[in-house]
């Protein structure tokens, strides 16, 4: 069974399954974690109560962690192996590029990753660890109402959370259309319902995001 799996995998189907079954995984943890951040607009009490919840789950929380982890890895490396195919089978490129059956998510969807990938390391170094929080000596881990207010109140560090939290809208978009079709759900009949859950979701996360650190720059939630 393990060889028929493998053999599955070594196939261009294979790889773009496992991508839709991690980004799958990662798409249900970035609702998650946005439906969770959100509640800044509910005050700190809330919020650090909601983060002081996740840090007493102990070990359940290191096994969600690791799962994400594994998806992520497992992501990346299925969709570079794609991309090596993709090239591979095309090594001399077209003369003129067509841009009839694809979109600017698509186009953007390999150099979108990386940037994505950069993206979430600078979150987890800025509000988890908090090594490279603008206010140095303010990051207070028990504290996340406070992290996230004084953090966002740097309009350059706002302005990338907004730019990157758009380029993950991106991402999703396009990975939201791909998973489905990969799963077999690409029936011209369905097609306009796909492109219409892929739009919702990706603005929905996209708008969320991004929600927050314009509510800070713009006095909706404040330390007071």
């Amino acid at each position: 069974m393990a060889t028929g799996l493998l053999n599955y995998y070594r196939t261009s189907t294979g790889k773009k399954m496992v991508m839709a079954v991690t980004g799958a995984i990662i798409f249900g943890f970035v609702v998650i974690h946005m439906l969770g951040n959100l509640q800044v607009f509910r005050g700190p009490e809330v919020l650090n109560h909601y983060a002081a919840f996740l840090q007493g789950l102990g070990g359940v929380l290191w096994v969600m962690r690791g799962i994400m982890l594994i998806a992520v890895v497992l992501h990346i490396v299925s969709a570079t192996q794609v991309t090596l195919q993709s090239w591979a089978a095309r090594p001399e490129g077209y003369a003129v590029q067509r841009y009839r059956e694809t979109t600017y998510a698509a186009r953007t969807m390999r150099w979108g990753g990386p940037i994505i990938l950069l993206f979430i390391i600078y979150h987890l170094l800025h509000f988890t660890f908090g090594t490279v929080h603008p206010t140095a000596g303010h990051f207070d881990k028990a504290n996340v109402y406070q992290n996230v207010v004084m953090g966002f109140q740097v309009p350059w560090v706002a302005g990338f959370y907004i730019l990157a939290s758009m380029a993950v809208g991106l991402h999703l978009y396009h990975g939201a259309w791909s998973m489905l079709q990969t799963m077999g759900i690409s029936h011209p009949g369905w097609n306009r319902w796909r492109k219409a859950f892929a739009v919702v979701f990706a603005l929905a996360v996209t708008i969320g995001n991004i929600s927050m650190p314009i509510a800070v720059l713009t006095g909706i939630v404040t330390l007071d």
